[in-house]
């Protein structure tokens, strides 16, 4: 049982992070569109993103399905406690995809659809971030329900989380940016990325020292000896990456902001990680507490085996077909 617990687990953890990997980019092309104005700019931007953003997502809804499947204690407990913020997230989600949709047909109205592209980005990854939050800050539950109220997801906290994940998909979206672009955007992306790396450090150290201060088992686990030691190659790879980013942008290398940036945001998935472990439904229902019984997870897991790998598979299709750098006058989304 437990066996099998700890893959669920694991499929879950990875679809997220699947998802932040590569949804985290194009929604962070929404939230830089704010900053480049002209219209040749936006084109070349949104066609970077336009032949895979959908795709991206599919490991949304994987994370979803395999909570469903695996844990339905804790689907149906995490979107009881969540509910309002992960419905004004998927009103985002929904803005963005029709301005996709719509901007590339429209002229007149073309300034309204980029404005529902950028609130859409920015409103969709502000309650993932906020989501995030209350989930480490912890869900109240009596006999196997949601025992909280309607809004206990608002917090000072849950909202710095929001703002932290705005700061951390720009970073990921301007590294993109600088891998597909060329000439002149490709030089503001570069300008763009050192500040935009030093205020993600700031949100990550203030985010650090605010965690344990929300439960002190987090705390005990990452201040006391001798996790301290165990743990800190963690801020130490978030470091190293940051100095690797800044050398990057010096030396105009146009893949490594993107990739070392990914890596800063893998350790904080990382760190999100120890501090919840072992509990799915922070702070006090554990993973096998909150399992389904071993035979349906068996039964689910047969499919996953089937399904991920197909997913993987034309995930990779897509950029590869779509490689390369994408220039002013290229063909459009249609």
């Amino acid at each position: 049982m437990h066996d099998l617990s700890l893959i669920w687990a694991g499929i879950v953890a990875l679809g997220v992070f699947f998802y932040v990997m590569l949804d985290g980019f194009d929604l962070g092309i929404g939230l830089l569109f704010a900053f480049f104005p002209a219209k040749e700019e936006r084109d070349v931007m949104m066609n970077t993103a336009a032949p895979v953003w959908d795709g991206n997502e599919t490991w949304l809804v994987l994370g979803g399905a395999a909570l469903f499947a695996a844990f339905p204690l804790v689907y149906s407990v995490v979107l009881s406690a969540l509910y309002l913020p992960l419905t004004f997230m998927l009103v985002g989600l929904i803005f963005r995809g029709v301005a996709f949709e719509m901007r590339a047909k429209a002229n007149r109205t073309r300034h309204l659809w980029d404005l529902a592209f950028i609130a859409g980005s920015a409103t969709a990854t502000f309650f993932q971030g906020v989501s995030l939050g209350s989930y480490i800050q912890g869900i109240s539950v009596v006999n196997q329900q949601y025992a909280g109220g309607g809004f206990d997801w608002l917090s000072a906290f849950s909202m710095f989380t929001g703002l932290g994940l705005l700061v951390t998909y720009a970073v990921l979206g301007c590294g993109w940016l600088i891998i597909k672009t060329d000439g002149a955007l490709q030089r503001k992306m570069f300008t763009l990325m050192r500040p935009l790396v030093l205020l993600l450090l700031a949100m990550i150290a203030a985010v650090s020292l605010w965690t344990p201060l929300v439960d002190p088992a987090i705390a005990a686990r990452w201040f006391s000896l001798p996790n301290l030691l165990y743990l800190s190659p963690v801020p130490v790879t978030v470091m190293i990456c940051t100095l690797g980013i800044f050398r990057a942008v010096t030396r105009r290398n146009d893949k490594a902001p993107y990739f070392l940036a990914l890596a800063i945001a893998a350790m904080g998935y990382v760190g999100f990680l120890i501090s919840i472990w072992p509990h799915l439904i922070p702070p006090s229902v554990s993973l096998w507490e909150a399992a389904a019984p071993r035979s349906s997870q068996a039964f689910t897991l047969v499919g996953a085996l089937i399904i991920i790998p197909v997913i993987l598979a034309y995930t990779a299709l897509g950029y590869w077909v779509f490689r390369g750098k994408v220039r002013a006058g290229d063909s459009g989304y249609h």
